[in-house]
């Protein structure tokens, strides 16, 4: 299958099952963080859209330990930064119907919580198909390392996902049935 009609099946499948509310359990995503020893301290979310996994409850988690929250903008030349972000700061729908920050602080995080369609065993992302994580992972790895964590459903994995040269491999995905690494 193609990652159009790939696409087009998880969206409608995620959506089906919109009603029910699967939680992640935000202590074991910074279990695995601390696990990892890796620098944590700014942490790049998303905030959830068109039946993805809700990750609010991992922000305000999150914030409470004292961790950096900071979201993605969407840029021209469909590029795409972090800017910080805490609950009281104001928000805005850009052009793709996603929320994003007013906030201009700029920020580069340690680890990126970022959302999914699809994903298989290898730790492959299939996204929206518009290329900005890709490129913003690829832009940042040369700055620095950074931990790619993919928040999902469970039913959103696949046997195998088509990839090309761009795709950026995750690290890990957490599901509401655990880590796969």
């Amino acid at each position: 299958m193609n990652k159009s009609s790939l696409r087009r099946k998880i969206l409608n499948l995620r959506k089906s099952n919109s009603n029910n509310k699967i939680k992640l359990n935000p202590k074991k995503l910074l279990s695995l963080i601390k696990k990892t020893k890796f620098g944590s301290k700014y942490i790049g979310c998303y905030y959830p859209s068109n039946y993805e996994i809700d990750d609010l409850e991992i922000i305000n988690f999150f914030r409470k330990k004292n961790l950096h929250i900071c979201l993605p903008i969407i840029k021209k030349n469909q590029q795409m930064d972090f800017f910080e972000w805490s609950e009281n700061d104001p928000l805005e729908i850009n052009k793709y119907g996603i929320v994003e920050p007013v906030s201009k602080k700029k920020m580069f995080p340690d680890i990126i919580l970022l959302p999914l369609v699809a994903f298989d065993k290898n730790l492959n992302r299939l996204g929206y198909g518009g290329g900005f994580y890709d490129r913003y992972i690829y832009k940042i790895s040369k700055i620095k390392k950074v931990m790619k964590i993919g928040l999902s459903y469970s039913y959103q994995e696949v046997k195998n996902l088509p990839i090309n040269i761009h795709d950026q491999k995750l690290d890990f995905v957490f599901t509401e049935k655990g880590i796969i690494q």
